[in-house]
């Protein structure tokens, strides 16, 4: 089945561009909420502090490409040459049993994932500023400035094609982490509320 149209919970996609809290942000709402962390899978090696099953699935290339031809993945994309994307089948049985289900993916996999289920919610993170965006990529210490300005062009591309797109029907900026998260849970509330 590709198409869920009246799962019991509520999926919700936040995306936004690497470096505007994301991250932080998912882990504050599902403290706050209870909601279930879909866990995507990739084929970049795993950063100081993460854990496989965790924060990622790590495969190699070649089990991605299984994955992909299998159809196990909701949305998949590659990334700075890197492959992610969403296992399907815990995404579809946290729906089915009635659970709020977070994706964090990238704008090009939240656009897959409305075109196989529309009735998400879709949440964009965005930094308040190109200065500060490119301060949280460059604060991380794991990448040369090259790839910081390559990350930041990016971010520019993302945010434009998610406006764009229509999809994005919330846009948090996230200027402080506590007022971003409540402002995520707010728009969960409010959407169950008119589900």
């Amino acid at each position: 089945m590709t198409t869920d149209a009246n799962p019991s919970g509520r999926l919700v996609v936040i995306s936004g561009p690497s470096g505007a809290g994301k991250s932080s942000i998912v882990c504050r709402v599902r403290q706050r909420t209870g909601a279930v962390f879909s866990v995507s899978a990739t084929t970049r090696r795993p950063r100081a502090g993460e854990a496989d099953g965790r924060d990622y699935r790590f495969v190699d290339r070649d089990a991605f490409e299984k994955m992909v031809a299998a159809g196990q993945l909701l949305e998949w994309a590659e990334v700075f040459g890197y492959r992610y994307g969403t296992p399907a089948k815990p995404v579809r049985e946290a729906l089915a049993a009635g659970k709020t289900v977070l994706l964090e993916i990238d704008v090009q996999g939240g656009l897959q994932v409305h075109a196989k289920m529309p009735g998400a919610t879709f949440v964009l993170i965005v930094a308040p500023s190109d200065a500060e965006l490119r301060r949280r990529l460059a604060g991380r210490g794991t990448e040369p400035p090259d790839v910081v300005d390559r990350r930041l062009a990016k971010a520019r591309e993302e945010i434009r094609a998610a406006e764009a797109s229509g999809v994005y029907t919330h846009t948090v900026v996230n200027d402080d982490l506590d007022r971003a998260a409540d402002r995520v849970v707010a728009i969960l509330a409010q959407e169950n509320g008119s589900a």
